[in-house]
């Protein structure tokens, strides 16, 4: 059997029919959310949530991450009632530039949701969380947490790993 067949076989066919089979399940986007709609018919729409996040003035934040390698996380703010007030894309360079340093991890998590990918920097007394975004450049978004206050003490943009061929950490031989 070539490697070809195999790969087509094997791999790609089973997963576009996974693909094509959760896209029954739930939509990828919040395209078709409307103000006014219950919490309960976003769900049903978009799946279960991956984060869920109460804001200063009491209303419910759910968040939709469409990740790890996903470019996207959709919030979807809900009244006292459970209808939908609004949503965002916030996966964006606007809400990124945004985020100041001082900030606590629960409301970065509340801002931008959870990361793509988390890697601890034990001598830095840091973990970094990066974000994948869509972007002309294949770069991606961090931010840097003190491990013991758990506060932003830094953010930026970086190379996206993935993007680079010579980063034996994605590639281990």
């Amino acid at each position: 059997m070539s490697t070809m067949f195999h790969r087509l076989f094997f791999v790609w066919l089973p997963a576009l029919a996974l693909g094509a089979a959760l896209a029954g399940c739930a939509g990828y986007s919040p395209r078709g959310v409307t103000p006014g709609m219950p919490a309960d018919e976003v769900i049903a729409r978009m799946g279960r949530p991956t984060g869920e996040h109460r804001l200063a003035d009491g209303t419910r934040r759910l968040e939709f991450a469409r990740g790890p390698y996903g470019k996207h996380t959709y919030m979807v703010d809900l009244d006292a009632q459970d209808r939908v007030l609004r949503w965002q894309q916030v996966l964006t360079e606007a809400v990124f530039n945004a985020i100041p340093r001082g900030i606590s991890r629960e409301e970065v998590l509340r801002r931008i949701g959870r990361p793509s990918h988390e890697m601890l920097i034990p001598r830095r007394n840091e973990r970094v969380w990066s974000y994948r975004y869509e972007s002309p450049f294949c770069q991606w978004f961090q931010v840097s947490l003190d491990l013991d206050t758990h506060k932003v003490t830094e953010t930026g943009y970086n190379v996206d790993p993935i993007c680079d061929a010579n980063d034996n950490d994605l590639n281990p031989r």
